[in-house]
């Protein structure tokens, strides 16, 4: 069912600073299209004992570990005790949560990563939502527009969703595990818990507590 991935079922909000932000929607991917603007809003607000300003519109917590190779574009917020490594590329419009980490050659833009997201090497993620703990194998993206440019029309059993969106990538609840190279196609919505096998190509939604192993084998995950 659809309501199965709404932002209220995928995400626990209390991880994240963008909490007030999310809460005023019920599909993850109505969010996408103001996150820049409520970056704009939240960063002169922030304490500066715990957040630095650093350049036009960054605002960088005194915490975080920030390597020198990394390249930050604002609007931007990373949160306290996050970690951007050696070519981490933050293209603006990006929240990086509480000791969440992007890693080495890792771009990002206009994205959300909850606390202890982990995006840790040569990963790509954009016009997305990474819930707490989930992370991206080595090599994972997110592909975020379609070949044609039309906008996105997502599809669930018998309900149909007009996103209005052109660009949208995928929203990973929260602990969901993407394996290595694989290729998360524009608007896949992977639920809560889940695992996706590396390599895989993955597209539409991806119920929560099941293991993708191709697209005609998604299978519960057994509690042994």
């Amino acid at each position: 069912m659809l309501d199965d991935y709404r932002i209220s079922e995928l995400f626990a909000l209390e991880e994240t600073i963008a909490a007030e932000y999310l809460q005023d929607f019920v599909w993850p991917w109505e969010a996408l299209a103001g996150i820049k603007d409520w970056i704009l809003k939240k960063g002169p607000t922030l304490d500066p004992a715990v957040y630095e300003q650093k350049g036009e519109n960054i605002w960088i917590a005194r915490s975080a570990k920030i390597h020198p190779a990394a390249c930050i574009s604002g609007p931007c917020i990373v949160d306290e005790e996050a970690e951007l490594r050696p070519g981490a590329f933050v293209r603006g419009s990006v929240v990086i949560g509480k000791n969440a980490t992007l890693g080495n050659s890792c771009e990002c833009k206009n994205s959300i990563l909850f606390n202890r997201a982990e995006v840790p090497h040569f990963n790509y993620v954009g016009d997305s939502i990474l819930g707490f703990r989930a992370h991206m194998g080595a090599g994972a993206i997110t592909s975020n527009i379609k070949s044609d440019r039309k906008n996105l029309v997502l599809h669930e059993g018998a309900d149909t969703v007009e996103t209005g969106l052109r660009k949208m990538g995928a929203m990973l609840g929260d602990r969901a595990e993407v394996g290595c190279n694989t290729v998360l196609n524009p608007g896949t919505v992977v639920g809560r818990g889940t695992r996706i096998y590396p390599t895989s190509c993955v597209r539409g939604f991806v119920p929560a507590g099941h293991i993708f192993k191709t697209p005609d084998n998604i299978v519960p995950i057994r509690e042994d």
